[in-house]
């Protein structure tokens, strides 16, 4: 129902509720920069003129003299890799300017399935962050598909596109169109059919796939390693959103596109961040300032964050500008240049000044922790076996791409039967334990660029199906890490000589916390200080293990139906020759 409020502080009828005077508008639709007053009604900004009228119980909010800048979008982003609950992530990244996110929330909906997901969005609806949901492709993405607790295909799309969250088709992996997966076909016929976009997901893509994708209608991608794979997404028709997220370091390089090809079609994403970084150094408005560092005009930086990324996913009448009807996101910024946000206004209201919060935001209700329904662990159960005195494994092998592992093949000693890790070779034990107790799986195989000298390290947030992985030099130390996770009803623990040294709760659906961000950031750097204490090299050893399950990325994978070639798409015996 339109808002009759809304239009007659828009025709000026009547005086807005809020107004925000003493600023200059960043015309983010034209490019302008000019003196003007935002006027608010129901969370609506209704009117952006020179001058608007008041009444007596209109509220000034005065930008003294800063500059007003609609709020930031995040264009890509697994709000559950953080670690943190929507309200909890909401409270750490609203202070830096970030007022909307797009996101598939998909590790909820493969724990909880959409019942989880409603939980989240309505979640979302009493912080100052608002998320915009894409349905994912299909859940799990793994290929071949691994266990979760709640699969997602046609039948749910048919009532997930009903919501008036849902924007699109979430993380279309390129795999499931290129070989034709039924399940991803039905779901983009649905979305033509409701006039939804499809977002991809193609990363080290290369001309011949890219045409693939966009032929089907691939609408946006988030996924390229150099600014020439970018360059060819954009020259075949798709939006391309540039990437820098805690670990995978894509701005510096994919920025260079905007020389080549202009910003039109350009926008930013974060992906995944850890609490820490986020605190250190900000989330968009981050990106923001290293664009303009790159050489991009202040303005065009401001729009990649902000409209470009509203219209490539066709919500720019709701966000992405200051003009009537839009949402009131607005931020207030003391420089341009130099990009820091002083506040924010969200949903209409104060919500946060000189990064922090103006009031907290309470978390819901949750109910009691339920532990995992898994049998314990034992080390018994963590073995590879093999007959002779030695055998050749197929190791998954960290390379300096980030994510990216390839194969190792390293010859291992053999004790009655058993495949026996090496320190001294950098091969490790990996299992993947099924945690939702449909199938009990708990394969074996080895990883390589962990760096472990002792213990194990074990998770439970582990996008695309959120199983429990470990990598560890120990069985018993592995069994023990697993165990503990399990126990807790999710988590991530570090273990070393029989004793938890290191554990992080997540028991809102085995995969987030209700913690502050800078408890959560505290917690986090603890267990990656433990794992580099015991030999990890790796940027961020926790973060570097829960992805080693996702199939999308190159070479090999392990999900727990086993050691997975991400190439051939099928899963391998990891055991290549006994001698």
């Amino acid at each position: 129902m339109m808002d009759r409020d809304l239009l007659d502080v828009a025709y000026g009828r009547r005086p807005a509720d809020t107004i925000i005077t003493g600023g200059t508008l960043v015309n983010v639709l034209t490019g302008e920069l000019y003196p003007a007053e935002i006027g608010i009604v129901g969370g609506r900004i209704a009117a952006v003129e020179p001058v608007l009228e008041r009444g007596p119980d209109t509220e000034v909010i005065d930008a003294q003299g800063g500059y007003l800048v609609p709020g930031l979008i995040d264009g890509h982003l697994h709000i559950e890799c953080s670690k943190l609950s929507v309200t909890s992530f909401a409270d750490l990244v609203v202070p830096f300017g970030t007022t909307s996110v797009v996101s598939g929330l998909d590790q909820i909906l493969v724990a909880e399935g959409l019942p989880g997901v409603r939980r989240f969005l309505d979640e979302s609806a009493a912080t100052g962050m608002r998320i915009w949901w894409g349905a994912p492709a299909k859940a799990p993405y793994t290929v071949p598909e691994s266990t979760v607790g709640h699969p997602f295909g046609p039948a749910e799309h048919r009532i997930a596109h009903e919501w008036p969250e849902c924007v699109g088709i979430w993380e279309t992996v390129q795999e499931m169109v290129e070989h034709s997966d039924p399940a991803v076909m039905e779901a983009l016929d649905l979305a033509r059919e409701r006039r939804l976009p499809v977002f991809g997901c193609a990363p080290l893509s290369d001309p011949r796939r890219i045409s693939g994708l966009a032929a089907a209608g691939v609408r946006l991608d988030h996924e390229s390693y150099s600014h020439e794979e970018m360059l060819e997404k954009l020259r075949r028709g798709m939006y391309g959103i540039i990437r820098e997220s805690s670990v995978a370091h894509f701005l510096d390089e994919n920025i260079k596109a905007v020389a080549l090809a202009g910003s039109r079609r350009l926008a930013f994403c974060t992906d995944d961040v850890h609490a820490a970084d986020v605190l250190a150094g900000g989330h968009m408005d981050k990106l923001v300032r290293m664009a303009i560092a790159a050489g991009v005009d202040p303005v065009t930086a401001i729009q990649m964050a902000t409209v470009n990324c509203a219209e490539m996913y066709r919500i720019d009448h709701l966000v992405g500008s200051l003009s009537p009807g839009r949402f009131a996101d607005v931020l207030i910024v003391d420089s341009l240049e130099d990009f820091r946000v002083r506040e924010v206004i969200a949903k209409g209201v104060p919500a946060a000044r000189d990064g922090r919060m103006v009031t907290p935001t309470p978390a819901p209700e949750r109910g009691p922790v339920r532990p995992f329904p898994i049998e314990p662990v034992t080390a018994d159960d963590l073995v590879l076996r093999a007959e002779g005195d030695q055998a050749t494994v197929l190791t998954l092998g960290f390379t300096e791409q980030v994510f990216v592992r390839r194969r190792r093949d390293v010859t291992l000693p053999v004790a009655d039967g058993v495949v026996e890790p090496s320190v001294e070779q950098d091969a490790l034990l990996v299992t993947v334990v099924e945690r939702y107790g449909k199938t009990g799986n708990k394969p074996v195989a080895m990883v390589s660029g962990m760096g472990l000298r002792a213990g194990a390290i074990a998770t439970s947030a582990a996008p695309d199906d959120n199983n429990i992985i470990c990598v560890g030099a120990s069985r018993e130390d592995m069994a023990l890490a697993v165990n503990t996770v399990a126990e807790q009803g999710g988590g991530q623990a570090v273990v070393v000589d029989g004793e938890v040294r290191a554990l992080l709760p997540l028991p809102v659906g085995g995969i987030v916390s209700d913690l502050p961000a800078a408890e959560m950031a505290v917690l986090e750097e603890r267990l990656d200080d433990l794992a580099r204490e015991l030999g990890c090299t790796l940027p961020a050893p926790l973060m570097y293990l829960f992805f080693l399950s996702i199939t999308a990325i190159p070479d090999y994978a392990v999900t727990d139906l086993g050691l997975v070639d991400c190439v051939r798409l099928e899963v391998v015996d990891p055991i290549l020759t006994e001698v």
